[in-house]
Formats: C-alpha cells, structure tokens, sequence
C-alpha cells in the first residue's frame, strides 16, 4: 500500500551507480529503509539534496512490513533550512543530534511523540537566535524521555551526586559509575528546563565536555548496543566557552 507521511533523513548509502538507500525516521511507520532509484544521475525527478542527513521531508511511499527495503514514489521538503547549512556551529550539532538518533532509534513502529519532538528540535535549532553552546546537552536528556530511561529525581545536598547506572541522584559518591556533584547539578537544571532554555546554563568548555561525557556513557549503560558517537569531537572545536 501507499502511505503519505513526514519524514527524518537519519542515514544515506550509495547504492549501485546511481541509486541510494535512505534510511528515514517516518511519522507514520517510524523507522523504514527506502531505494530511490536514479537519484544520482543527470535526469533525475528527485533532488539529491533532499536526502541529505537531517533532511525534513514528505514522502508518499509503498509499505510492505515483510520487506526491509521499500521505494518513495514522491518526496518534498517538510521544512527547508535557512541556517544549518550555512553556519558551522549549527551545522555541527545538527549532525551529532542526528548520529545519535540514527544509533539510538532502531525500531520500525510508529511513534509519534518521538517524531514531533525530533522534527520540532531540528526546526529549533535552525531557528532560535540564542547561543546554542548547550543545546546537544539539552537534547540528550530530553531524548532519553522518549526512550525509556529519562533521570530520575533532583540534585539536592542529600542527593548531591546523580549515578549513571542506576538512573537517579544519590547521596554520595559511592561507585566509579557517578557523576561529580557539579555535573549533576547541572543534569537536574537540565532536567527541570528545556531545550529553549538551555543558553541560560553558564559553562565552561570543559565543563560542557564532562557533562557530555557523563550523558555519552549515560547512553550506552541504558542502550543495548549503543555505537560508538563520533560527532561529538567537531562540536568540541566549534563551541563557545
């Protein structure tokens, strides 16, 4: 059958001379493989640029759920960018939230909370004026809701120290799996906000990196067989203190 529904670009790979297989997170189906045939030739009906990493699209395309692989018939933007493209630290981050989608979203079932909140950050982060050194931070914590293992409790001067993995703030330091009690602190003002907010969030370059770390093995503890992320390593030489 033919389904009409938005999508995510979340991976592409070259396939044959002139074809692609697309990897998109759709609103309907959730995550589904695509061939779209001809697309790397002269004459082709498809714009190349429309398949993209990050892309925001609408499809119309054929759903059989015993085939891993299905064709697009139509595709158009849902959303074009004005700024990703154009500026590095958007650019950057743009392509660490979707390396981390790509490796975290696995699942070929609809879920549409998931998708609203993927497609509204990445119109976010191509539209808000405010730094965005945060940001990613925000993100991270904000995704782990969706998938299943979001934190659990606050900082306070009992519970001063949040242990990656259990989920959830502690008393004290009492496994190698803790957090330092200024990183946790900073985890529950995340938590407590939204990704809106996250400029207000005052941290140094290496604080930033700590706490990325921390929310990286965070990930893997809490996702089975969770890759590797290597964007991150851009975004450390783009970011502002």
């Amino acid at each position: 059958m033919l389904i009409k529904t938005r999508g995510i670009v979340f991976r592409t790979t070259k396939y044959s001379e002139t074809s692609i297989i697309a990897d998109i997170f759709t609103e309907e189906k959730g995550l589904r493989g695509y061939i779209v045939s001809g697309v790397r030739t002269p004459k082709s009906k498809i714009s190349p640029s429309l398949l993209q990493l990050m892309s925001l699209v609408e499809i119309v395309a054929y759903d059989r759920e015993d085939k891993k692989l299905n064709r697009i018939q139509e595709i158009k933007p849902a959303y074009l960018y004005s700024a990703i493209p154009f500026e590095v630290q958007r650019s950057a981050i743009g392509q660490f939230l979707i390396e981390v989608c790509s490796k975290a979203i696995r699942e070929p079932e609809e879920q549409p909370d998931l998708f609203d909140f993927l497609f509204h950050s990445f119109v976010f982060l191509d539209q808000t004026k405010e730094k965005l050194s945060n940001l990613h931070l925000a993100f991270l914590v904000e995704l782990s809701a969706f998938l299943g293992f979001l934190p659990q409790g606050q900082w306070s001067k009992q519970t001063p120290c949040f242990d990656l993995r259990e989920g959830l703030f502690c008393p004290f330091m009492k496994s190698q799996f803790i957090m330092d009690e200024n990183s946790s602190q900073v985890l529950s003002g995340l938590l407590s906000g939204h990704m809106s907010q996250s400029h207000l969030l005052r941290l140094n370059r290496h604080e930033r990196k700590r706490l990325l770390g921390y929310l990286l093995d965070y990930y893997h503890y809490h996702l089975e067989n969770f890759a590797t992320i290597n964007a991150h390593h851009v975004l450390e030489q783009v970011l502002e203190d």
